[in-house]
């Protein structure tokens, strides 16, 4: 009886130090998922991106987890017909559920953010730009994530998240240490500035040298705990697209004839165009005393003329609104000196990548290289040394080239030296360089960081004494009962 009494005595000191001496155990952060579509003038893409619900200073650390081209063209063609912006996201929607858990699904922001091609529609019907929007609304809510709205960026908002997303992954920002297993804010940061364009907008964004800024072209954010101020402006009608509708009836407008030369088409290559198409965009819908937009057709005659085709180009823009003013782009607009490095993508990318044309190479050798492919005959452009996805684009790389250049120098006011500091690239790691994700990293400031799941945990050694007397106690116990 001592022997049974001295064992059940163990038993019950084994399970006090089981049920004592109990800390905090900190569960490793959830992950949080979060969608945005990016809904531009020509195509639209969806985004989804993850998280840790442990956020890094009240910024999450993002990274893409999918991305996805939605078939046809920008939300904005589909102003006749709104029902059909909203179906046309369905196939990736339904892309996206397949790489968010579904217990995660309820929770997972869902945002479309539309840009230069929807600015314009507004501009033109305001009321079909709302229809279109609404019915992306009514298909976003069908699907079961958190839709938090689809809305019409402004083209400096556009222009800011490209900057935040460009800076965030080439670690500008933040840096992870492998020495401390954290994140760090870099001591001497290395901020870029980013140049977008795009089919109807164009947008640069870039920390100025020193404080001198006007706080109208200013945007100001405050991330992993630190505040930026950046200069960033967007020029509507001034993406690829718009430039070359611009171009077109600058060009019929100064000839009116049935036949125009167009010296930045390849030789031997026509292009018949209405002139009532110009009457489709705000951007080339204005009061010309040279030209009746009526139904009448006009052929565009290619030249292949690289020095006229530059000089086409820059009779678009109005640089003599700025005299003198170093502080000045065109059309009187202000802008500090471009300072520091910048990532210059999208439409960017896209033509000097089909031109060949890399880091590093001089200004000159850039130059060079424009002129002989615009010098090139439309037969040799459809060669396979030209290959392209997109054939309807071929003849209009030498324009596109050209007023990139224009752009770039005249405008923005780089020069032979600080034209090495323009890097044209798409992605950076395994994410595509755009405003998306700086939308998203924005918006991660919103969302309430979530406090560590937390539960009651024993100390290690105190459990494995409290399991060895336990186990000690029954076997003792055992014994002494068959004894």
């Amino acid at each position: 009886a001592a022997i049974v009494g001295a064992l059940v005595a163990l038993s019950v000191i084994a399970l006090v130090l089981s049920l004592v001496k109990i800390e905090d155990v900190t569960l490793p952060p959830t992950v949080k998922y979060g969608m945005v579509f990016d809904a531009g003038s020509s195509h639209t893409s969806l985004f989804v991106y993850e998280w840790d619900s442990d956020k890094e200073n009240d910024t999450g650390v993002v990274s893409q987890t999918l991305s996805c081209d939605v078939q046809g063209q920008g939300i904005s063609s589909y102003a006749n017909d709104p029902p059909k912006a909203g179906d046309s996201l369905r196939e990736c929607l339904d892309k996206a559920l397949k790489v968010i858990p579904a217990a995660k699904q309820r929770d997972a922001p869902a945002y479309l953010g539309a840009t230069a091609g929807m600015r314009l529609l507004r501009e033109q019907n305001s009321s079909a730009a709302d229809h279109v929007l609404a019915e992306v609304a009514k298909t976003m809510r069908e699907y079961p994530v958190a839709f938090k709205g689809a809305r019409i960026l402004t083209g400096e908002e556009e222009g800011a998240y490209g900057w935040i997303t460009i800076n965030y992954l080439l670690d500008s920002f933040m840096k992870y240490s492998p020495k401390t297993h954290t994140w760090v804010h870099p001591e001497a940061a290395n901020i870029l500035g980013a140049l977008d364009l795009g089919g109807a907008s164009t947008q640069i964004s870039f920390v100025p040298e020193g404080s001198v800024i006007n706080w109208n072209e200013a945007s100001k954010f405050m991330l992993y705990g630190f505040n930026y101020n950046i200069y960033t402006h967007s020029y509507l009608c001034y993406g690829q697209n718009e430039m070359l509708k611009r171009l077109a009836k600058e060009l019929i407008a100064v000839r009116g004839e049935q036949g125009v030369d167009h010296p930045c088409y390849p030789k031997d290559y026509n292009e018949t165009v209405s002139l009532s198409s110009f009457r489709t965009s705000p951007c080339t819908n204005r009061s010309d005393p040279r030209l009746t937009l009526d139904d009448r057709n006009v052929t565009l005659e290619g030249r292949g003329n690289a020095s006229g085709c530059l000089a086409a180009v820059r009779k678009l823009f109005n640089f003599s609104a700025c005299g003198q003013s170093q502080d000045c782009t065109f059309d009187g607009i202000y802008q500090p000196p471009v300072h520091g490095q910048f990532i210059a993508f999208s439409a960017f990318y896209y033509n000097f990548k089909f031109l060949n044309l890399t880091e590093g190479q001089s200004l000159a050798t850039v130059r060079e290289n424009i002129e002989h492919f615009c010098a090139r005959s439309w037969e040799d452009v459809r060669s396979p040394c030209y290959p392209e996805e997109n054939p309807e684009r071929l003849p209009k790389y030498c324009a596109n080239a050209n007023y990139i250049l224009t752009l770039l120098l005249d405008a923005y006011k780089f020069n032979e030296t600080s034209w090495n500091n323009i890097f044209f690239q798409m992605k950076a790691g395994s994410a595509d360089v755009g405003w998306t994700l700086g939308y998203m990293l924005n918006l991660t400031n919103m969302i309430p960081a979530e406090a560590p799941a937390r539960v009651k945990g024993h100390v290690p050694s105190l459990w494995a004494a409290a399991i060895t007397f336990i186990i000690l106690t029954l076997t003792l116990g055992l014994a002494a009962l068959l004894l």
